[in-house]
């Protein structure tokens, strides 16, 4: 990349039939002191518990192999080395898809069994130097690997599925012999054209969802999709408490203003000061959406203005208690929980004032 991105990264799954546990996983590591990213998304043998631990010994394995920056040829002569073998059918008990990204250069995946990553420039496929790593070693010896590196540039995207996906559909009329890769590319362009700022959560989404529907809402397969997104990173400042001297007050305004991202402030004492030093008004809504609350008001350049204390400790004890089986409201506090979810970098401009 010619200049660090940020890099959205998304894992979404539905799991076999009734199985409480998936047999597919995802494993990732950002090595924050070399600007590096490992990924790795695995597919044990079978289903449920046992595919699970098959799985998660392929991923844990690869991404430790991986951080110790071994030759593509090497690492895939390990790795197929250290993995079980089924002795019935002769084959690995999992499959793998290895992506080592470093945050200003290359990114290199390395494949075995699942399906080929697609990778978006934009809203085209982009399609790198795909290479054959033949293995020699008496174990493994004629198995094949896929192996590319390239650059990544501002847009692009890396979709990582396992075969669960691209073989939804298997037996049914529209698709009797799976989907397939060339159907699930058509629909990732399909949905980036009619969204080119899909984030990575909601593409991995749509495409598990689409698996699902191809096998008539029962998964014949642990489905997985795993998306990378390199993009600018979107940046939230939440604004709350007058400064301590009051000649600082046209700073803190100041500040806001310059910033790039989306604002929030909290306290009626704050935005009044940011309000008056801005030459803005402040329009107060009067719909009372939690019963706790204020309401929410507003000013041009801010996207939300709430009340100060009361607000800010209940996204405390939301973000506490926030799991998958939230759901938010549209009171105050859940609006600033919205947009923290939306966000990759946080600033928080403090004022001291008592």
């Amino acid at each position: 990349m010619d200049e660090p991105f940020y890099i959205e990264v998304s894992c979404q799954q539905r799991n076999f039939g009734n199985e409480r546990i998936c047999g597919d996983v995802f494993l990732s590591r950002r090595v924050s002191e070399e600007q590096r990213l490992i990924a790795v998304l695995s597919d044990g043998m079978g289903h449920g518990v046992k595919a699970n631990v098959l799985a998660t010994l392929t991923a844990t394995l690869a991404v430790n192999f991986t951080l110790e920056h071994k030759d593509v040829h090497d690492l895939a002569e390990i790795i197929m080395n250290t993995l079980p073998v089924c002795s019935e059918r002769d084959m690995n008990y999992s499959t793998f898809s290895i992506l080592d990204i470093e945050y200003s250069g290359e990114t290199h995946i390395l494949e075995y069994g699942n399906p080929q990553s697609i990778i978006m420039r934009g809203t085209e496929v982009f399609e790198p130097e795909w290479q054959c790593i033949l293995l020699n070693s008496k174990k493994n010896a004629g198995k094949e690997l896929r192996y590319c590196s390239f650059r990544p540039g501002k847009e692009d995207r890396i979709i990582v599925c396992s075969d669960g996906i691209v073989q939804s559909g298997t037996g049914f009329t529209k698709y009797p012999a799976g989907w397939g890769e060339g159907n699930l590319k058509s629909f990732v362009i399909e949905m980036l054209d009619a969204n080119p700022a899909l984030s990575a959560r909601k593409l991995s989404a749509k495409i598990v969802n689409r698996a699902f529907l191809n096998d008539n809402f029962g998964a014949k397969d642990d489905s997985s999709c795993v998306t990378f997104y390199f993009r600018e990173p979107r940046k939230l400042l939440i604004c709350t408490g007058p400064p301590f001297e009051d000649e600082n007050d046209s700073t803190l305004a100041e500040r806001l203003r310059q910033f790039q991202g989306k604002k929030i402030v909290c306290g009626a004492t704050t935005a009044d000061i940011i309000a008056r030093e801005m030459k803005v008004s402040i329009r107060d809504s009067y719909i009372v959406e939690d019963p706790g609350l204020p309401p929410v008001s507003y000013m041009d350049g801010v996207e939300l203005v709430t009340e100060g204390i009361l607000t800010l400790s209940k996204v405390f004890n939301i973000l506490n208690s926030y799991n998958s089986n939230f759901k938010l409201g549209k009171g105050p506090a859940d609006l600033i929980v919205k947009l923290l979810q939306e966000s990759d970098e946080i600033h928080f401009l403090i004022g001291t004032r008592i």
